[in-house]
């Protein structure tokens, strides 16, 4: 296990307003791995929230930026720079409308692909940290700004609860650095059960 801490940084928008929108599935995200490890309370730190504790014993620290999503990178910078992280020690949680809803990825770099909070942490520290991105859908491109800034749908929900649960349980994954094994094991866990097989109907002898 190495000694590096790991910084895992759920973006999203401050304020109940915001709250339940699907630009703050990375907030939400953070919130359910801190419930779900118990980590202790939210305290104000790097322009953020910040709660820190284990993660299959590798030293993690949550942290939701306050800055608003375009200036995540602010906060996110702040923290990287201050533990002296490498960039494959930062992780960003974060909504993904070129993924279709429930759906999730792990990756390492890459475009920002029009994401503000993205754009920021980049500017901020390179391109090189990892990502996971929650498929929020694509509305087409005239509606994408209400429908970020919109509450998930009541059909939304229904995948949305399973999935942030399987981010908390499979999170030890991303703490060992197998963003592979992470997306297996959620994948895993949200995979609808297999319906039982029928029963075979007894042979009557024509008695």
């Amino acid at each position: 296990m190495t000694d590096t801490p790991l910084l895992i940084a759920g973006l999203g928008n401050p304020g109940e307003s915001y709250a339940r929108h699907r630009h703050n599935v990375g907030f939400m995200a953070a919130d359910a791995i801190a419930a779900h490890h118990r980590f202790p309370p939210w305290r104000p730190r790097y322009r953020g929230l910040v709660s820190e504790s284990a993660i299959s014993g590798r030293k993690t620290l949550l942290l939701k930026p306050m800055t608003y999503m375009n200036d995540s990178g602010d906060s996110v910078g702040d923290a990287a720079r201050y533990l002296k992280l490498p960039l494959d020690a930062v992780v960003v949680i974060h909504d993904e409308l070129d993924l279709a809803p429930g759906k999730l990825r792990a990756k390492t770099g890459g475009s920002d692909a029009g994401h503000n909070g993205l754009r920021s942490i980049t500017a901020a520290l390179g391109p090189d940290y990892r990502r996971v991105r929650i498929g929020i859908g694509h509305p087409g491109a005239p509606a994408v700004l209400s429908y970020v800034l919109h509450d998930f749908s009541k059909a939304d929900r229904e995948w949305l609860a399973p999935l942030l649960d399987a981010i908390a349980e499979a999170v030890p994954w991303l703490a060992r650095d197998d963003d592979s094994g992470f997306m297996n094991r959620v994948a895993l866990l949200i995979r609808p059960p297999k319906p039982p097989k029928p029963k075979r109907e007894e042979k009557s002898d024509g008695v």
